[in-house]
């Protein structure tokens, strides 16, 4: 099975909606990888994430704010001869995006980004309290670069 680019932006969100998990990609000050999962939320092309306003991630991205999420999604193990091992593959449908934290620090913004990320886990809106809000960090990433890619579809 070829390895196929996904060229159509429609697809590549289509992808992005399937997911319910992204991994977010960062480089640390000693110019190492640092890859966490995380749940997101998805509207008008912007990626928004969320998490506590201290620790590894925050420090990182004080530092660097480039991010690289990868959404992957549609996994079936297909083969051609069971006898094979180089005959299997992974069908797969993929994006990456590229882009840049902004942290959203006004309230109420919060709470409308963090909505958008509780709609697509549970389908509804939430109330939060001032405590809550002001210890949650929320992320906007404007997508910069998308490229997608899929196997076997």
């Amino acid at each position: 099975m070829r390895s196929n680019w996904i060229n159509n932006k429609e697809e590549m969100f289509q992808v992005i909606d399937k997911c319910d998990t992204c991994y977010v990609s960062m480089v640390d000050q000693n110019k190492m990888p640092y890859v966490v999962p995380m749940n997101f939320g998805l509207q008008d092309g912007v990626i928004y994430l969320h998490s506590s306003g201290k620790g590894k991630k925050m420090d990182i991205l004080q530092q660097n704010n480039n991010v690289c999420i990868a959404f992957s999604t549609d996994h079936q193990l297909k083969f051609q001869n069971k006898d094979v091992a180089c005959s299997y593959a992974m069908r797969y449908r993929s994006v990456l995006i590229y882009g840049q934290v902004e942290f959203i620090e006004e309230a109420e913004a919060k709470i409308e980004k963090l909505n958008i990320i509780m709609q697509k886990y549970t389908g509804r809106e939430f109330s939060y309290n001032a405590p809550a809000i002001r210890e949650v960090s929320v992320w906007k990433v404007v997508i910069r670069e998308m490229i997608g890619k899929k196997l076997g579809y």
